[in-house]
């Protein structure tokens, strides 16, 4: 394992052993930050320590007194609830390794607490518990690094006065949902860049996978999270032939299934297959379950779309919103011809949460382009283009709109 994978793993460990000794999320994240930053500058080339985790803890341990000497220097005076610092340097915080595991359940729980936006959840995950700098996580996301920060500086002071605990009963449900939902943001993003030159951001899509490794390890008995796993692994497995040698973005149908990721194929079959049967089936093991038919056909034409249809009909029935329905809509139209999906695609007009997506009109020109009706899928594939913010899938479908009017 590589210096940078190891202090990945590590960062959540450290940060949550020293949020539950001494509180502070704050300056504990602040102090975590740059233990891991001297860290990647010294290891390299003295070597990783015998114990690199408890090296961490004693390293942010250190900056956190420094911080709180800088601190009681400024403003002359002790804070009285401040931890003292003949506590910080005692006994080392990592001295109960058996709470690992809790720890940093609680630590997911808390960076998407629901008192913070989506968007901070997000941030705040990635920096605190994936370990990425704040530079790292404002490249992904294609903003200014001062635009990330204040984001990120806005969430840790949102959840300044919480603790580090687990929730029990609806709300440990409640939360783990929540850790569920912003990981699955991070990865679909990662998968199709909703801005940017680029389709994909895979260091988005890789980071989350390896945090719902991680939740998937802390709880291994909770369905959902397996099923969202597996449905990562499944989709991720295509994302090499996602884009052509351009850059330009390659339909499912059309890709060079040589070029898919069988090992992460194979691990995330067996694994939806271990979990459907456990219990109650739930949105994320149903979308695996598709994902998982698209990847076991040979090619587009042996797809599977009765059972495609079956297993959407099943997300409706569980999950229902637009997005399943217009997914729903394409399998109508594989298995009852494009006209069944024109139709079902007609009930989403008046959806005011999809009604002006550019997915609604070029799922639609794709069907009208089935049927024949070469005309109303150009004007319909050049309204998605218009729509669009990704510079790919606008090049693509307008790509598809001039082939449509001029097929030579």
């Amino acid at each position: 394992m590589s210096v940078e994978d190891l202090l990945r793993d590590l960062a959540p460990q450290v940060l949550a052993a020293l949020v539950r000794r001494y509180g502070v999320f704050d300056s504990c994240e602040d102090a975590v930050q740059e233990a891991l930053i001297a860290a990647a500058l010294q290891w390299p080339d003295a070597g990783v320590p015998d114990n690199p985790r408890g090296w961490l803890v004693t390293v942010a341990s250190r900056k956190l007194v420094d911080q709180i000497r800088s601190d009681a220097a400024r403003r002359r005076r002790e804070d009285a609830r401040a931890t003292p610092q003949s506590a910080l340097l005692s006994h080392a915080a990592d001295s109960t390794p058996d709470s690992d595991q809790d720890d940093s359940l609680a630590l997911l729980f808390l960076c998407c607490h629901p008192v913070l936006s989506s968007a901070s959840r997000v941030a705040l995950t990635l920096r605190a518990v994936g370990g990425l700098t704040t530079a790292q996580i404002a490249a992904a996301f294609l903003v200014p690094e001062a635009t990330m920060s204040q984001r990120i500086s806005r969430a840790k002071q949102g959840i300044a006065g919480e603790t580090l605990t687990m929730p029990d009963g609806a709300d440990h449900t409640e939360r783990l949902a929540e850790v569920r939902h912003v990981l699955y943001l991070i990865f679909n993003e990662g998968y199709t860049s909703t801005n940017g030159a680029d389709l994909t951001a895979p260091e988005l899509s890789t980071e989350a996978i390896r945090l719902t490794r991680l939740l998937h390890r802390l709880v291994p008995g909770d369905t959902e999270t397996a099923g969202l796993l597996a449905l990562m692994l499944l989709t991720d497995a295509r994302r090499p032939a996602r884009t052509g040698p351009d850059g330009e973005l390659v339909p499912l149908a059309e890709q060079d299934r040589s070029g898919w990721d069988r090992r992460l194929i194979s691990e995330g079959i067996e694994l939806i297959s271990r979990t459907l049967p456990r219990g109650q089936v739930g949105p994320y093991q149903l979308q695996a379950a598709i994902a998982a038919v698209h990847d076991e056909a040979e090619d587009a034409e042996s797809t599977d779309w009765p059972q495609i249809l079956v297993l959407y009909e099943l997300l409706e029935q569980t999950a229902p919103n637009p997005v399943v329905t217009l997914n729903r809509a394409v399998a109508v139209a594989m298995v009852h011809g494009p006209s069944a999906g024109l139709e079902l695609l007609a009930t989403l007009e008046a959806d005011k949460r999809i009604a002006r997506h550019h997915r609604l009109f070029a799922t639609r020109a794709h069907l009208l382009e089935l049927l024949g009706e070469r005309a109303a899928a150009a004007d319909a594939f050049r309204e998605a283009a218009r729509r669009t913010t990704s510079a790919p899938e606008r090049r693509h479908l307008t790509a598809r709109a001039n082939r449509l009017e001029d097929p030579a």
